[in-house]
Parts: C-alpha cells; sequence; structure tokens
C-alpha cells in the first residue's frame, strides 16, 4: 500500500495515512533517489545500506535483503509502526521488534529503529566507500558539512540503536552519525537534504585510490577468475595482498557475505596443493595470480568485495585499520537476521 492510498486504515496495529498528492510525491522522490544512488557501487553494494521516511506515525522503511537500485522496479519499503517504536525508544527498549502493518511479506530492516531514532523526515544509511576509507581507520576526526556525531562499533540492530540513541540525547542535533567500521546515517528533510549533505561529505573525504599493478592471465580450473580489474588487485598489489591478510574483517557487511577469513595462497602450487588434500573454499587470493571464486559467488557477494578493495585502496602507505574481533566476529555470523538477509540477497 502506497502512502498516497486514499483512505486511512489501521493494520496489525499501524495506521498508513492518507495526505494524496503530497506523500505520493515524497515516494516517488525517495523511490528516484535510492534506484540512483543504488547503482553507485562506491555509495551502495548490493543490498547492502538502507533508507526510510516518515509520515505521521507509520514509518516506511527498506525491507531487509532488498536493493535500493530497484527502488523503481520492485515495491522494496516496509510501512511500520513508527508510534510503538517510539514508545519503546522512550523506555529504553531497543530490543523491540519492529511491527509491520498488514500486507507485507517482507521483513523490515535489521536497522529499523536507527532509522526511527533520527528525528528527520527521510533518513538514508549507506556504506560510502569515501566515508568507510576513514571509518577503518583509528583516528578519524571528520570534517563534515553539517552537525554529526561518532559513535563506536557496535553490532548491528539493538546494540547499535541503544549506542546511537546515547549520542543523540548528547547531540540532539546531529543530521550525521559517522558508525566505526560500518557506514553513515544522514537525515534531511527530504531526499534532496540529504542528497546534498551526502555530496557534500564526499567531497570533503574524498580519496585518490592507488595506482593500479598490471594484470595477468591466470586460469586455475577449480574456481574462475573474477571479471573485475579492482578485485584483482587485491591479489597482484603486494601492498593490498598484505592488508588483505592482516585486515580482513574490517566491516559487518564484508564478514557477513564473505565469511571471517580470506584463503589466502603464496602461489599457485600452494592452491592447486591445498585443493589436492581436500580444501574447499568459494574464493581464493593467490598472491601475484589473481582472485578467483566459484561460479555460484554471485553479484550480492562480488559487490561487497569490490568494496573491501575500494577501501583499502584508499589507505595511506602504513597507516593502521581498525578490525573487528573475534567476540564481533562470532555474534555477526551466529545471527538468525543476517541468515535471513544473506537468503535473500542474490
Amino acid at each position: 500500500m502506497r502512502p498516497g492510498a486514499q483512505a486511512a486504515r489501521t493494520a496489525g496495529g499501524c495506521a498508513l495515512n492518507a495526505r494524496g498528492d503530497r506523500q505520493d510525491g515524497l515516494r516517488a522522490a525517495v523511490d528516484a533517489y535510492c534506484a540512483r544512488i543504488g547503482a553507485d557501487p562506491l555509495l551502495v553494494q548490493g543490498a547492502g545500506g538502507n533508507a526510510s521516511w516518515k509520515d505521521g506515525d507509520t514509518m516506511w522503511v527498506k525491507a531487509s535483503g532488498t536493493w535500493l537500485a530497484e527502488a523503481q522496479r520492485a515495491d522494496i519499503f516496509v510501512p511500520v509502526d513508527l508510534a510503538h517504536l517510539r514508545d519503546a525508544i522512550a523506555v529504553g527498549d531497543f530490543d523491540v521488534a519492529p511491527r509491520a502493518c498488514a500486507g507485507s511479506a517482507l521483513r523490515p530492516s535489521i536497522e529499523t529503529l536507527m532509522h526511527a531514532l533520527m528525528p528527520q523526515t527521510v533518513v538514508l544509511h549507506l556504506h560510502a566507500v569515501e566515508v568507510l576509507a576513514h571509518l577503518v581507520r583509528p583516528d578519524f576526526a571528520g570534517p563534515a558539512p553539517a552537525p554529526w556525531c561518532w559513535v563506536d562499533y557496535h553490532k548491528p540492530g539493538s546494540a547499535l540503536a541503544g549506542a546511537i540513541a546515547a549520542r543523540l540525547r548528547e547531540q540532539p542535533d546531529a543530521q550525521i552519525v559517522f558508525l566505526q567500521n560500518h557506514g553513515v546515517v544522514i537525515g534531511g528533510a527530504n531526499a534532496a537534504e540529504v542528497d546534498a549533505t551526502l555530496a557534500a561529505l564526499l567531497a570533503c573525504l574524498r580519496t585518490e585510490p592507488v595506482a593500479p599493478v598490471a594484470a595477468v592471465t591466470a586460469d586455475m580450473a577449480q574456481l574462475t577468475i573474477i571479471p573485475d580489474a579492482g578485485i584483482q588487485q587485491l591479489a597482484l598489489d603486494p601492498r593490498l595482498y598484505k592488508r588483505l591478510r592482516n585486515e580482513w574483517a574490517l566491516c559487518p557487511d564484508h564478514v557477513v557475505f564473505l565469511g571471517a577469513e580470506a584463503a589466502c595462497y603464496a602461489d599457485a602450487d600452494s592452491f592447486i596443493a591445498a585443493q589436492a588434500a581436500g580444501a574447499e573454499t568459494s574464493l581464493a587470493f593467490i598472491a601475484g595470480v589473481g582472485v578467483f571464486a566459484d561460479k555460484d559467488f554471485g553479484a550480492a557477494r562480488t559487490a561487497q568485495l569490490r568494496c573491501y578493495y575500494d577501501v583499502l585502496a584508499r589507505q595511506p602507505s602504513g597507516a593502521a585499520l581498525t578490525v573487528l574481533s573475534a567476540p564481533q566476529l562470532a555474534e555477526l555470523l551466529d545471527w538468525d537476521a543476517e541468515r535471513y538477509r544473506l537468503a535473500m540477497a542474490r
């Protein structure tokens, strides 16, 4: 049901408001904006990121596992009971389950509560490469074009929502929330305002990637070389390969889609020997040779791997990076909500 429906109704404890052309216009603007940024891999990677808008006591939020790029081709937003979420937030209940309005078979985003916490009408959460390249460093200090706050890394969902709520109580005017090793949240009165803030932020944080190393041709038989020149740099460039071995677990989406460890091999012979010994891998990094994957690797995982390259390629030589700890990895990989999102993604 679109927010411009002819009559308001209450379904599943959720009031859907009928506001005619104004809400139809807001929906169309958000759909168009999401489709545009969703097509830019430096901003959105596959099913990553989410967006929302508020309409009275209803909030429309991206469904888990759907792609922002498809906003104008598919109904990717789920209406949830915003009043119910705000009541829970008011008493510090960050484990509250979003109440979706009747009629949608999709689940609201894992990060729905994050959107409810932001007071602005339109909220965007992205894993934008130019921003991530700074958020994975321990010394981030801005700059930003609007009031902002910083939130240390927390598992997405209730833990992260609680941390964001605490920071917003201290800085209620924040329009930008930086999430360590995760991404950025931007709020605005409409999609145009959010876009202007994002554009200014990207201009502040833009970094030139390192020059690529020449590629080689290789055939590993068991796996297929990934046809992305940037991804291939992870194995071909010794600087990136070293970081890959030591700084793999940078961001939650990266870990959820690609695993807690990278399968690295010093050369082709080492890879072939490991395969002969029964090692199984869907993704292999062979130093100086290339990056290979099985036929079922998929677009969603490829998008996450390309994002990882884009972030590493923007790191100054010798810059320290913050990686997720073993306990943080364990809680991400043993989580039903993320298993659902993986099943929905392609």
